[in-house]
C-alpha cells in the first residue's frame, strides 16, 4: 500500500470525500520551494472532523476507537520500515568514512542521519507497547465473552501516547537539521555517482505482502516531518472516539495539548529563525559544535562550544534530571567578524599534573577491567552501573585536565578567551571552520542570547562528551545500562596491544621548511595517545626515520598531521588525514604506506603486536643517549644512526658549513651541557633548542657524544689491526684492507662512522672558507673515534706511547676521509619487509 492510497483510505474512513487523482510519485512530496521544513497547519484547522458524535452508542464509539488504534498500529509499522530503510546504509557509510575514498565524510553523515536512530528507537518502543496492548485485548475478547463496552474501557493506551509525546522534542532537532540534511543529500547525489545510485533506489520490504517499495533518500528524509503532523491528527481522532469517562481521556487530552504546542513552537521557531538574516543575506545556522575546555583565571571547565555562521557561543551543559530536559547555560559569545586565532602547545606539564593524570588513568583502567568482567554476568547490572558512573566521572576529569593544545581567540572589541583541546586534529578542524567563516567578512546580528542558548538542545550535533563508558542513551534505565555494559566487550576490529609507527619522510613541500609529523590514535584514554617527531631542518624533502610507539586499547583510527615550524611564528598545519586501523592487515611485520595530506605526502610504516596490556604506569621516560653504548641507543630508537648524530650533522650542514674553524673552535660549555641534558630527556625539545643554539655549541655536542661513548665508535679491538694497515705502502690496498676491517663492526657503529665520514668530507669541500681540511678534521675527530684497548679489561695489551697513539688515531681517520668509494650509510632499519608500498589518498 503506497503512502497516497494510505492517506485516501484514512480520509474515507473519516467520511471525508477525496477527489480521484493521478498516481503520485515519491518525489512529489517536495512541493515547497527550498525544501522548507514548515509543518502542516495544526490538525483541525483545515480538516473538519466532527466532534464526538452523540448519535453513536458507546459500543459503536469504542469500535471506532479500536479501528483508529489498529490503523495507528499499521501506520507505525510502515513508518518503522521507512526509518529502517533510511538507516540501512548508515553502518556501511560510516565504515566508508574512515577510508581514503569516503562516500560521505563523518561530518556529512552526522548531518544526514541526525536524530534518525533516536526517532526509530522512540517509535519502536511505542509500537511494541501498542501492539502488546491490542493483542492482549483481542485475545481477551475472543477467549472470554466479555461485554464489549467493558472490554473497550479496559483497553488503555493513553500512557503510551503520553510517553511518546513527552519525547517528541527529538523531532525538534531533526526538523532544525532537515534542510541541511537535504542539502547534503542533493549535493552528494550530484557529485558522487556511488551515492547517487544509493540515494535513488532505497528499497523497503512491504510487510506481509512481500512487495518492495522504492524510495529516494530525500523522500525518506521527509517521512519524519510528515509523521509528526500525522501523530497529532491521529491523537485528535482518538480523543474524539474516546468517551469522556474513559480512563484514557485525560492522558490523551494532555498528549494532544503537548503535541499541538510542539508543532506551534516549531513553526514559530522556523519563522523567527528566518528573520535572523545577516548583512549579506545568509541565515544564521549552526555549523559545528563539540566539547572543549575553557580556561578562565587558570581554572579549567568543560564547556559545549557552538559555532554559528556569525558567532561562537560557549555554554555550560546541564544533564537532565529525571523527568526534565537537558539544558544549557550561557557562558560567553564572540562575533566572528575580525576574530583572530592563535594556537600553541603546552611544552611541559608540571610533575603534579603528571601524577594526577597517572592516578586517574590507573583508576580508569581498573574500573574498565571490572566492567569487562561484570558484562559477562547479567546479575551484576546495578554494580556495573555504579562502576560506569565512576568511570564517566574520571573520564570527565581526564578530558578537563589532559588537553595540551591552546586555541586563543582575540576579538577586535578586546575580549579574549582560551580553549584547550586534547587533539591537534580536532583543533585544526575548529580552526579551519572558524577561518572559513571569518573570511566572508560576516557582520553579526546581535543574538537573543536566551533564545539562542535554549535552542542548543535541539540544534546540537554532539549529544554528550566523548565518553567511552557512556551508552548512546544517557538514560539510567536497565536497558541502557545493559547496552552500555556490552560496549566493553572486546571488539575484534579494534586494536589492543602495541602499535608502532615509523615516520620516514615527507615530500610535496612548496619551499624548504622545518616540519614535524604528529600522530594521534583513538581508543580508551589509559595511555598516551599522541606523539610527534622532532622538527626537521629546512628541506623540501625532510627525513626522520623516527619510530613512535603507542600502547592502544580499542584503537580503530589513526590521525596524521604534518606541521611546519618557523622561527618566531605560529606553527601551521600543512595537511592532515585519518587512517583506518585494520587489525586484519596489520601484524608484527612492518607495512609501508604513503599518505596524502593535502599537497604533502608522508611515508610511514606500521606494525602491530596484539597482547594484553599492563596497567598504565608513570609516563615512559626517554632513556639517556650520552655515555650509553651506541648499539643500545640505536636499538631504543629503532635506527642505525642515532638521532643525536643525525640532528647535529643536519644543523651543522644548515648553518655551519662556512663557519671558520667549525669543529675546531669550541662552543659555550654551558650551552653544550644544556643541549646534552635535553637530548638525554626529550629528543623533540632538544632538537627545538638545537635550531636556535650557537652552531659551535651544536658541533661541540656532536664531538662530546663520540668522546663520551663507553666504547669508541671504532671498536678498540680493531686498533692494532688498523695501526698495522698504515704500514701498507700502496694506498688503494691500504684502503681495501681498512674497509674490510670495518665489516667486523656492529651495524650501528659501522653505519654511524660512514655517516660521519661523508659529513666531514662535505665540510672539507668548503675548506677555502671554513679553513677545515680533511687533515684538520681527522685531527679533531681521530682521538674520539678510535682508542687503543685498555689493559686489564679483557684486551691484549698493545703498548704505544701517547705520541704514537695520536698519530694512529689521526692517520686512520684521515685515510678513511680520503677514500673516494666509501660506502653510503644506511640510516635506519628497513621498515618495508611486507609487501610493496601502498599509497593511501585521503
Amino acid at each position: 500500500m503506497d503512502i497516497y492510497q494510505d492517506a485516501v483510505e484514512y480520509l474515507e474512513l473519516q467520511q471525508i470525500p477525496v477527489e480521484a487523482e493521478a498516481d503520485v510519485l515519491e518525489e512529489d512530496v517536495f512541493q515547497e520551494e527550498g525544501g522548507s521544513c514548515f509543518l502542516s497547519p495544526l490538525p483541525g484547522d483545515t480538516i473538519d472532523l466532527p466532534d464526538t458524535p452523540t448519535l453513536f452508542t458507546p459500543e459503536e464509539l469504542l469500535e471506532k476507537r479500536l479501528v483508529v488504534l489498529k490503523g495507528m498500529l499499521e501506520s507505525e509499522e510502515v513508518y518503522l520500515r521507512e526509518l529502517e530503510t533510511l538507516l540501512m546504509p548508515m553502518k556501511a557509510l560510516w565504515a566508508s568514512a574512515g577510508t581514503s575514498q569516503p562516500v560521505l565524510s563523518s561530518r556529512q553523515l552526522q548531518t544526514v542521519f541526525y536524530q534518525v536512530p533516536e526517532l526509530r528507537d522512540l517509535h519502536q518502543s511505542f509500537y511494541s507497547g501498542l501492539k502488546a496492548r491490542l493483542s492482549a485485548h483481542c485475545q481477551t475478547d475472543l477467549g472470554e465473552e466479555k461485554d464489549i463496552t467493558q472490554a473497550g474501557h479496559e483497553l488503555t493506551v493513553g500512557d503510551l501516547f503520553l510517553k511518546m509525546v513527552n519525547q517528541i522534542g527529538l523531532y525538534g532537532g531533526f526538523i532544525q537539521n532537515y534542510e541541511d540534511a537535504v542539502q547534503v543529500v542533493r549535493k552528494c547525489t550530484q557529485s558522487d555517482p556511488r551515492f547517487r545510485t544509493l540515494a535513488e533506489s532505497m528499497m523497503s520490504n512491504n510487510g506481509a505482502e512481500k512487495a518492495r517499495t522504492k524510495y529516494t533518500f530525500e523522500a525518506l528524509l521527509y517521512k519524519p516531518l510528515d509523521r509528526v503532523t500525522k501523530t497529532t491528527l491521529i491523537l485528535l481522532d482518538l480523543l474524539k472516539t474516546t468517551p469522556v469517562e474513559h480512563k484514557d481521556y485525560v492522558a490523551l487530552q494532555e498528549a494532544l495539548r503537548l503535541s499541538r504546542s510542539f508543532l506551534a513552537g516549531v513553526n514559530e521557531s522556523s519563522q523567527s529563525k528566518r528573520e535572523v538574516t545577516l548583512s549579506h543575506g545568509m541565515r544564521r545556522q549552526l555549523m559545528r559544535d563539540g566539547f572543549v575546555v575553557d580556561v578562565s583565571e587558570l581554572d579549567r571547565s568543560l564547556r559545549h562550544l557552538f559555532l554559528y555562521t556569525d558567532l561562537l557561543l560557549c555554554t555550560r551543559f546541564k544533564h537532565a534530571t529525571r523527568g526534565k530536559q537537558d539544558q544549557y547555560r550561557f557562558c560567553w559569545y564572540l562575533p566572528l567578524a575580525g576574530l583572530k586565532l592563535r594556537w600553541t602547545a603546552d611544552q611541559e606539564r608540571s610533575s603534579d599534573t603528571l601524577l594526577r593524570l597517572q592516578t586517574i588513568r590507573s583508576k580508569m583502567y581498573l574500573l574498565q577491567q571490572q566492567l569487562k568482567q561484570q558484562a559477562k554476568v547479567s546479575r551484576v547490572l546495578a554494580m556495573a552501573a555504579r562502576s560506569r558512573k565512576k568511570l564517566e566521572q574520571m573520564e570527565l576529569m581526564l578530558l578537563t585536565h589532559s588537553p595540551i593544545y591552546r586555541l586563543e581567540l582575540h576579538s577586535p572589541s578586546g575580549k579574549s578567551h582560551t580553549l584547550l583541546l586534547s587533539s591537534l586534529y580536532e583543533l585544526e578542524e575548529w580552526r579551519e571552520a572558524i577561518l572559513k567563516l571569518t573570511t566572508d567578512n560576516i557582520e553579526t546580528v546581535p543574538p537573543d542570547l536566551l533564545t539562542l542558548t535554549s535552542s542548543c538542545v535541539k540544534l546540537r550535533m554532539t549529544q554528550q562528551p566523548p565518553l567511552h563508558s557512556s551508552s548512546s542513551n544517557s538514560s539510567t534505565s536497565s536497558s541502557s545500562s545493559s547496552s552500555s555494559t556490552t560496549s566493553f566487550v572486546e571488539d575484534e576490529e579494534s586494536l589492543c596491544g602495541t602499535l608502532s609507527v615509523a615516520i620516514h619522510s615527507a615530500s610535496g613541500l612548496q619551499q624548504p621548511t622545518s616540519v614535524y609529523v604528529c600522530v594521534e590514535v583513538d581508543g580508551y584514554e589509559f595511555y598516551d595517545k599522541q606523539a610527534q617527531t622532532h622538527s626537521s631542518v629546512l628541506s623540501l624533502c625532510p627525513h626522520w626515520d623516527q619510530e613512535l610507539s603507542f600502547q592502544v586499547d580499542g584503537a580503530q583510527n589513526m590521525r596524521v598531521l604534518c606541521v611546519s615550524q618557523s622561527d618566531g611564528q605560529d606553527d601551521t598545519v600543512l595537511g592532515k588525514t585519518t587512517l583506518k586501523l585494520d587489525s586484519k592487515t596489520l601484524n608484527k611485520r612492518w607495512r609501508r604506506q604513503t599518505l596524502q595530506l593535502g599537497q604533502v605526502e608522508v611515508t610511514l610504516s606500521l606494525k602491530y603486536s596484539p597482547h594484553p596490556l599492563e596497567p598504565p604506569g608513570s609516563p615512559a621516560q626517554q632513556q639517556p643517549v650520552f655515555c650509553v653504548p651506541i648499539e643500545t641507543v640505536a636499538q631504543q630508537e629503532g635506527v642505525l644512526v642515532p638521532h643525536v648524530v643525525r640532528c647535529c650533522v643536519e644543523e651543522v650542514e644548515r648553518r655551519g658549513m662556512e663557519e671558520v674553524g667549525i669543529y675546531r673552535i669550541s662552543g659555550t660549555t654551558s650551552e653544550i651541557a644544556m643541549l646534552k641534558a635535553a637530548f638525554n630527556s626529550n629528543l623533540r625539545e632538544a632538537v627545538t633548542r638545537l635550531r636556535s643554539a650557537e652552531v659551535n655549541a651544536v658541533s661541540g655536542v656532536l664531538k662530546l657524544y663520540f668522546r663520551e661513548l663507553p666504547e669508541p665508535l671504532i671498536p678498540a679491538e680493531l686498533f692494532q689491526s688498523l695501526a698495522r694497515t698504515l704500514d701498507i705502502q700502496d694506498f688503494n690496498s691500504r684502503l681495501v684492507s681498512m674497509l674490510s676491517l670495518l665489516q667486523n663492526c656492529p651495524d650501528p657503529n659501522r653505519h654511524t662512522f660512514f655517516y660521519l665520514m661523508h659529513h666531514l668530507r662535505r665540510i672539507s669541500e668548503k675548506q677555502h672558507i671554513n679553513k677545515m681540511s680533511l687533515l684538520n678534521l681527522a685531527t679533531v675527530f681521530g682521538p674520539s673515534l678510535l682508542r687503543p684497548p685498555v689493559a686489564g679489561l679483557g684486551h691484549d695489551a698493545f703498548v704505544v706511547d701517547i705520541s704514537q697513539e695520536v698519530v694512529v688515531q689521526v692517520q686512520v681517520v684521515f685515510c678513511y676521509l680520503q677514500c673516494n668509494n666509501l660506502p653510503e650509510a644506511q640510516i635506519a632499519l628497513p621498515h618495508d619487509t611486507d609487501a610493496e608500498d601502498e599509497t593511501s589518498h585521503t
